[in-house]
């Protein structure tokens, strides 16, 4: 697929391959910072991707189990919260983003109870399709004294059919030309296949929509000529080609990979050492990482891609934009489970923690 250039900032526009070290994120006000947080509302951003019902079971822990050497929770409660693909929708919502969502369910009790909390949010027409062939994927964490005791996932990763890909591209094929950015959140769970990709990324360029990716590492290939993709630092790694164990500086992995993928920006988060930013042009910024205190990193990649989303939908430049995400994806590492950030929250953590 040729390359594609959105009219986006002059920061996300390409010219070569060259590399510089990395450089520190100019010194950005949060008055300015706070005028991006003002235009989210008028943002309209289709999501895609595979959607996750994060179940958590809370409790306590006051003794060992005489039957096996493991703890014995006494419950307390138990939750229900949206993850993965519809995570980010509603981090989107909750930022002050108009969203819209596209994934697949299962044509079981948890897919209706789905169905029901994506209808009751959503302002749009929902884009959820039911696929009989898959449950829902539901990831169930037993969390005591807030550290996650055990997971296990119901699941299966097959990818979706033709057919229902075809008939999800003609869903989105309708609500493209009115949104302002398109974000893909593939957990490689089925969702997210070549063919689907190719069709929706040929949409998005016939419309102008810059296209922001949270990607797995063996789909990498499908997403060559994207505006923006956010792995995390070892999914860099790899997808640029070096083994987890090799001790390979983030200027090299930032620029392998940018060479590979020809993306309009690649951002690298590290967890506490922040992000490095990598755009077309060779340059390249580091911004440090705002989290006082790490509960939980579930999540913190949506929120990073959701902000991402909604900071170019309102024209910010790639440094700002990445500053926003830092500062949300800063504030959601501070709570426990998969959690979304407000507006207000975000807008006084600049106002806070900036000149």
């Amino acid at each position: 697929m040729g390359k594609h250039f959105l009219n986006l900032p002059a920061v996300l526009r390409c010219a070569d391959l060259r590399m510089k070290p990395l450089s520190a994120v100019p010194s950005i006000s949060a008055r300015k910072l706070t005028q991006y947080l003002e235009r989210f509302s008028s943002a309209r951003i289709l999501v895609v991707g595979d959607l996750i019902l994060d179940h958590y079971v809370w409790g306590k822990v006051h003794r060992v189990s005489p039957e096996a050497p493991v703890p014995v929770v006494h419950v307390d409660s138990e939750s229900y919260r949206m993850g993965g693909a519809a995570n980010v929708y509603h981090n989107i919502m909750t930022l002050g983003g108009q969203v819209e969502l596209c994934g697949v369910v299962g044509a079981d009790q948890v897919g209706k109870q789905f169905l029901a909390d994506i209808r009751r949010s959503s302002t749009g027409s929902p884009g959820v399709f039911i696929d009989a062939s898959r449950p829902t994927i539901k990831k169930t964490r037993v969390v005591a004294h807030n550290q996650q005791i055990v997971r296990f996932d119901v699941e299966q990763h097959h990818d979706i059919s033709s057919q229902l890909a075809q008939k999800m591209v003609r869903h989105m094929a309708s609500r493209l030309p009115d949104s302002s950015c398109l974000v893909i959140s593939d957990y490689a769970k089925g969702m997210i296949t070549g063919e689907l990709m190719k069709a929706v990324q040929e949409l998005a360029y016939q419309h102008g929509v810059p296209i922001v990716v949270d990607p797995k590492v063996e789909h990498m290939g499908y997403y060559e000529g994207v505006t923006v993709i956010t792995p995390n630092h070892l999914e860099a790694k790899q997808a640029a080609g070096f083994l987890p164990t090799q001790d390979v500086p983030i200027e090299q992995i930032g620029a392998s990979l940018q060479k590979r993928l020809r993306c309009q920006a690649v951002v690298i988060t590290r967890g506490e050492e922040g992000m490095s930013i990598f755009d077309h042009n060779g340059r390249s910024w580091t911004i440090p990482a705002v989290a006082r205190q790490v509960y939980d990193v579930t999540g913190a990649g949506d929120t990073v891609v959701s902000t991402l989303a909604l900071a170019i939908s309102a024209k910010a430049s790639l440094p700002d934009a990445a500053v926003l995400a830092n500062q949300a994806a800063g504030i959601v590492v501070g709570m426990v489970g998969t959690a979304t950030v407000t507006r207000a929250q975000l807008q006084e953590a600049l106002i806070h923690g900036r000149n």
